[in-house]
């Protein structure tokens, strides 16, 4: 008898141990009348500990998105305003490179609706949302909302939650929970740690002030003004101290100018907005039209009654005519200073947050720090350089600068929508041709509109334009697959591209051509040879007879990437994975709709299989109890699981990876 309870023991722990479908976010719901044909409706999740549920407004490019879908909407009613959130944070994800918004702990979302169908019953309401840990799970949650009678008032009902087949203690009105569909994605909880993000803001920004302190409009008035102070001041403290008030005033006014863009849209809002297709085409033409006015084309200025208005105010004298000062200085140079203001608050919206705020603040301080070290040594202004031509010479390099950074925007549309208009090789070429543009204008081979005659040009000058060069021509290699670690964040992935493999490995791969790729193969990270379909895959490895390494992941896996840059470049790992098995990796993420023959019930969790992300979820689920990735399973040409003491592996080092390789492919030569 004792064995038998021993044994149960055991098979109980091994089914709780095999079967990890996870449900971090327990739901309750509610709906209210608030006048006559509305309705808000409410939902209210407490989140476990350590999960992250990811916002309507993350950051494209990063975590999944909250989705709320209305899905009997048509004909209905109507959505009064988008859907809010409660309080949520931001952290900067370093591997996707962006700030990433989620709720912790609990989180609520309101809907007010209108109907336009007064003999509407309910509202049918579905939730897909990415919550993370140590790994990450897509669900989708649906819920039917009961309209309330007007007759009498329903009594609250009990949710029971169908993942753990327990009760969600708090009641709710009218509600009743239809299903949810466990999905998986790989993306781990962000490190929190936002001041990253933040951080590079303020240090781009504070030399960004510098560059526009060496503008035509800004750096002709240092000596101007700290004279003035020096000079109409009674004593030289009053003239220093009116120097620091006049800095100070500068650092306000650039940074309301950042609290007001964080409050017209809202942050949260800038987040969403920078990662919008049309925005970023938006943001594009605006840089273009800054690089433009730098390059000579025409000038950008504020009207010039401003400018008087605000003059006139400076005469007053004291704090407030110093504080009319600074505003003046804002105006009067905004030729020079608005285009890299305008590109700095384009960059913050595109991290969220406050980040408009502290990107002024580091832009006004680098332009108000020289006003107050000057005034505080007046002997300093001597060994500045005479005001003169190389003062448009800054102003064009920003220019063509400007013009470069365009095309990142255009590159994030162009990704987004997948067009593959601007795939690397283009990017890079654009660039080599603005910075090797550049260069010649700065060896004096060609010349602007602004320009001022020259005879030769300076050592500094000449300095910079061999930096230049050398930039332009560590490009090229770019256009052939070299991978440009210097600048790898600006042009596209190496995947997109016209040749994956650059121009001269396009005709080389590890294990065959290109063009002799297996039917369903294509060329996966490291050139391996990989199937993105499980029958095919199957198909090929019964033909090589070789094992079968299924690769279960995700486009917005970042352990999944993590593994593949760190672990499967290793050369002991490559070697098998190349050479050894047969790889299919299947995306459990993957949107593309499955043919109507193949759309199905699912059988173990009897929802819709609809996509190839719902067949590969449903199939890892199914056979191996589990819905996070990465997920790596051995098998035989039969399916069957090589690694009988570990049949799956997920996120492990290059060592143990190797061990478990070489374990269930001993096991399939026997």
């Amino acid at each position: 008898m004792k064995k038998i309870i021993v044994l149960l023991v055991v098979l109980l722990a091994f089914a709780k141990g095999n079967a990890q479908l996870l449900n971090p976010v327990k739901w309750t719901t509610q709906i209210e009348k608030k006048a006559d044909g509305n309705y808000v409706l409410t939902f209210n999740g407490m989140i476990d500990t350590g999960w992250h549920l990811y916002s309507q407004f993350t950051a494209e490019g990063g975590s999944l998105p909250l989705e709320v879908l209305f899905k009997n909407q048509k004909g209905n009613f109507e959505l009064i305003g988008k859907t809010k959130e409660s309080k949520t944070k931001t952290a900067y994800n370093d591997i996707f490179e962006v700030n990433e918004t989620f709720f912790e702990k609990k989180a609520q979302l309101t809907q007010e609706i209108h109907l336009t169908n007064p003999k509407l019953a309910k509202v049918e309401v579905s939730l897909n949302y990415q919550v993370c840990k140590e790994a990450c799970i897509n669900l989708e949650k649906n819920f039917t909302f009961i309209i309330p009678s007007s007759s009498k008032e329903e009594a609250p009902v009990l949710l029971i939650d169908t993942v753990t087949a327990q009760p969600v203690t708090t009641p709710v009105l009218n509600i009743k929970e239809v299903s949810d569909k466990n999905q998986s994605d790989t993306n781990p909880a962000p490190v929190p740690a936002p001041e990253k993000g933040l951080l590079s803001i303020f240090i781009i920004a504070f030399f960004s002030g510098f560059a526009a302190l060496l503008t035509p409009c800004v750096f002709p008035m240092i000596p101007m003004t700290v004279s003035f102070f020096t000079k109409q001041s009674k004593t030289k403290s009053a003239g220093i101290r009116n120097a620091i008030f006049y800095g100070v005033a500068i650092i306000v006014i650039y940074v309301f100018l950042g609290v007001l863009v964080t409050w017209l849209f809202g942050a949260d809002a800038l987040n969403a907005l920078s990662t919008n297709v049309w925005f970023n085409l938006i943001f594009f033409i605006l840089l273009v039209v800054f690089a433009a006015s730098f390059l000579g084309a025409f000038e950008i200025m504020l009207p010039n009654s401003w400018a008087n208005k605000v003059d006139s105010q400076a005469d007053r004298g004291g704090m407030i005519g110093i504080l009319f000062m600074a505003l003046a200085l804002a105006i009067v140079s905004f030729s020079c200073t608005g285009p890299i203001v305008g590109t700095l608050l384009v960059q913050a919206a595109s991290k969220g947050g406050i980040a408009p705020i502290v990107g002024m603040l580091g832009f006004s301080l680098a332009l108000a720090l020289p006003f107050m070290l000057f005034a505080m040594f007046p002997g300093w202004l001597n060994s500045l350089p005479k005001s003169g031509g190389w003062l448009n010479t800054v102003k064009v390099v920003l220019g063509f600068l400007e013009l470069a950074l365009a095309f990142k925007f255009l590159s994030n549309a162009d990704l987004v929508l997948q067009l593959h208009l601007l795939e690397r090789e283009v990017f890079l070429a654009i660039w080599i041709a603005i910075f090797g543009t550049l260069a010649l204008y700065l060896f004096g081979k060609i010349t602007l509109p602004h320009d001022s005659p020259m005879s030769h040009i300076s050592v500094g000058r000449l300095s910079l334009g061999l930096v230049v060069l050398s930039f332009t021509v560590y490009m090229i290699p770019g256009l052939w697959g070299a991978p440009l670690q210097l600048i790898n964040a600006f042009p596209p992935p190496m995947e997109y591209s016209e040749s994956p493999l650059g121009i001269v490995g396009s005709s080389v791969t590890t294990n065959a051509s290109v063009s002799a790729l297996p039917d369903g193969a294509k060329l996966g990270p490291h050139q391996i040879v990989v199937f993105d379909d499980y029958e095919k895959g199957l198909a090929y490895a019964k033909t090589v007879n070789k094992p079968i390494m299924l690769d279960f992941t995700g486009h917005a896996c970042v352990n999944c990437r993590k593994m593949e840059n760190n672990v499967w470049s290793d050369e002991r790992i490559l070697t098998i994975l190349k050479n050894q098995v047969v790889l299919i990796s299947l995306y459990v993420d993957d949107k593309r709709a499955l043919p109507k023959n193949e759309q199905l019930v699912s059988k173990m969790t009897g929802e819709s299989i609809e996509t190839i992300g719902d067949k590969w979820t449903d199939f890892m689920i199914s056979t191996y109890k589990t819905n996070t990735q990465p997920l790596y399973v051995l098998t035989d040409l039969e399916g069957n699981s090589l690694n009988l003491k570990q049949p799956t592996i997920s996120f492990v080092s290059i060592d143990e990876y190797e061990v478990w390789l070489k374990e269930g492919i001993a096991k399939f030569k026997k």
